[in-house]
C-alpha cells in the first residue's frame, strides 16, 4: 500500500510575506530557493501570492501561504468564526516555553489563552498575525 507524506501545511493568507515571515523566525525554517525576500529593493512578486518554507531538518514538515482576498480571523474560544486548523508545536520544557512565548509576542502573535500553570501540560495558545491559532505546549518526547 502507497501512503502519501505529508509534505506541508498551507494557510490562507492576506499576506504570505508576512506570514511567511512570522513562521520563518518562530520555527526556524527556510524559503525554499527563488522564494526569498527580495534584497535589492524590487517588488516582491513572489510574496504576493505563493511562498514555501521547508524544515531546517529532514525530520520537519514545511508550511506554503497561499494568497486569498480576505481571511475572516477565528474567534476561539467563541465558535461564531471556527478555527478550520491550528498548529499543535511543543517544545521539551517550561523554560523553554516560556522563551517561545516571549518570541511568538515580539514577533506580533496574540496570546489567546494562558494554561502555562497546568502540572501536566504547560500550553499557549496564540493567533498568529493573520489570525490563525496555533499551540505551543511542553511535550517530553
Amino acid at each position: 500500500m502507497i501512503t502519501p507524506r505529508i509534505r506541508q501545511i498551507v494557510l490562507d493568507t492576506p499576506d504570505p510575506r508576512a506570514s511567511a515571515e512570522f513562521y520563518r523566525q518562530l520555527y526556524d525554517l527556510r524559503y525554499r530557493p527563488g522564494d526569498e525576500p527580495p534584497t535589492d529593493g524590487s517588488p516582491d512578486e513572489r510574496g504576493a501570492d505563493w511562498l514555501v518554507l521547508s524544515p531546517a531538518s529532514t525530520d520537519g514538515i514545511g508550511m506554503a501561504f497561499q494568497e486569498v482576498d480576505a481571511l475572516p480571523r477565528s474567534t476561539w474560544p467563541d465558535q461564531s468564526v471556527p478555527q478550520m486548523l491550528h498548529l499543535d508545536t511543543s517544545v521539551p520544557d517550561t523554560e523553554s516555553l516560556l522563551a517561545v512565548r516571549e518570541r511568538a509576542l515580539a514577533l506580533g502573535a496574540t496570546e489567546l489563552f494562558d494554561r502555562s500553570d497546568d502540572p501536566d501540560e504547560p500550553l499557549y495558545v496564540f493567533a498568529d498575525p493573520a489570525g490563525h491559532p496555533l499551540c505551543i505546549f511542553v511535550a517530553k518526547d
